[in-house]
């Protein structure tokens, strides 16, 4: 006796992806009920038959055409017939875990080093092609859910997701160390080469994330090309610093020549000289003291040379040349060679005209006593 099913509808949660309905024997007036994001398939003989969508259906050989000519016989509207009805859930699951169950061996692109490292992370899938997954994935199975779907895709998912990995690195050069800066485009990448390989069954993958990088620590290799790595940018770090650091030292000793020289200006304006008459001490001190004073005077130069220095520095400038004279008028020996003793005080005169102390004219009638003394 065939039993009267009233209503068949999806009983399932939202994680089944393939839900088979328990009644397998029911009349052509049974009502079949598909909600949205759904569809339903009739199974007769073994055989995937009609395919339902969204929607309200009276079960009726009308309705159903490729079940009519399985039909031996038909009695008005009670016909019982034997069917079986799978429905697909075709919403978005999320949040389905995924995991590498070994490490991804392949060569680091920026340093050369073999590695090996590890990844997981989280996916989305949707039944795309129902029939196509019902016929692949399914078969005579009551129930197809999260779990059972991932462990059909377990062997599957870590041969391809493991070999895209290292392709992925490797296409990209992506630096182990920068890995976690790129997840999302390191993800896009897994993802677009994962999306053929999840249709071939049917399933449609929404959305793939890498939110972990298993990084080998420990490994001689990998702690060789991590202090690389640091080296790198420590040490432009360093130089940077030491560049800057140098910057401001020279900053800072040029600023204090920038305040000393305007200290000196101002001690020279309180004392009443100038710059060129500052030097022009320093030059008849240096004079000074080489005892050349002596000669001058003997070529009649005297404290008249110095009255081009006023203020405190001619005071200062008259003492030294007093001092010369009186030491120039002990006795001193006499040099062993004119000639040498010639350009000496030739060179002394120079530095005299050439500090402002002595005019040309001076100069030139200094230059002639000397020559005159000697010859």
């Amino acid at each position: 006796m065939a039993q009267i099913a009233e209503i068949i509808k999806y009983e399932g949660d939202n994680s089944t992806f393939i839900w088979k309905h328990p009644c397998e024997d029911f009349n052509s007036l049974t009502q079949l009920i598909v909600h949205e994001s759904q569809e339903a398939i009739f199974f007769m003989n073994g055989q995937a038959l009609d395919l339902f969508g969204a929607g309200r259906y009276t079960l009726e050989t009308q309705n159903i055409p490729k079940i009519g000519k399985f039909l031996n016989r038909v009695t008005g509207d009670e016909t019982p017939f034997h069917a079986e009805v799978y429905f697909i859930n075709k919403t978005e699951q999320m949040s389905i875990k995924w995991g590498t169950d070994s490490k991804v061996q392949y060569i680091e692109p920026t340093y050369g080093f073999p590695l090996s490292i590890g990844a997981s992370g989280e996916m989305s899938l949707r039944a795309e092609d129902s029939r196509k997954l019902l016929l692949k994935l399914v078969g005579t199975e009551n129930f197809l859910g999260q779990q059972k779907l991932v462990s059909f895709f377990r062997s599957f998912l870590m041969s391809r997701v493991k070999t895209y990995i290292a392709q992925v690195m490797k296409t990209n050069a992506i630096n182990i160390f920068e890995i976690d800066e790129n997840l999302t485009m390191f993800s896009d990448s897994i993802k677009n080469l994962l999306i053929n390989d999840f249709a071939d069954y049917g399933i449609s993958l929404e959305r793939f994330f890498v939110t972990n990088i298993l990084k080998p620590d420990g490994d001689r290799q990998y702690e060789k090309s991590k202090e690389l790595h640091f080296r790198q940018y420590a040490d432009i770090a360093e130089a940077k610093l030491r560049q800057q650091t140098d910057l401001i030292y020279a900053q800072t000793e040029a600023q204090k020549v920038v305040i000393d020289s305007q200290a000196q200006a101002t001690k020279r304006a309180q004392e009443g000289y100038t710059y060129q008459q500052e030097r022009g001490f320093d030059v008849a001190t240096e004079v000074a003291r080489n005892e050349a004073v002596g000669q001058f005077t003997n070529m009649g130069v005297g404290f008249g040379t110095m009255a081009g220095v006023g203020g405190a520095v001619g005071g200062m400038v008259g003492g030294m040349m007093s001092d010369a004279v009186n030491n120039a008028q002990q006795p001193s020996a006499t040099p062993t060679n004119d000639m040498e003793a010639f350009k000496a005080k030739i060179e002394k005169l120079t530095m005299m005209k050439e500090a402002g102390l002595l005019t040309e004219e001076e100069f030139n009638n200094m230059k002639s006593q000397l020559l005159s003394s000697i010859l």
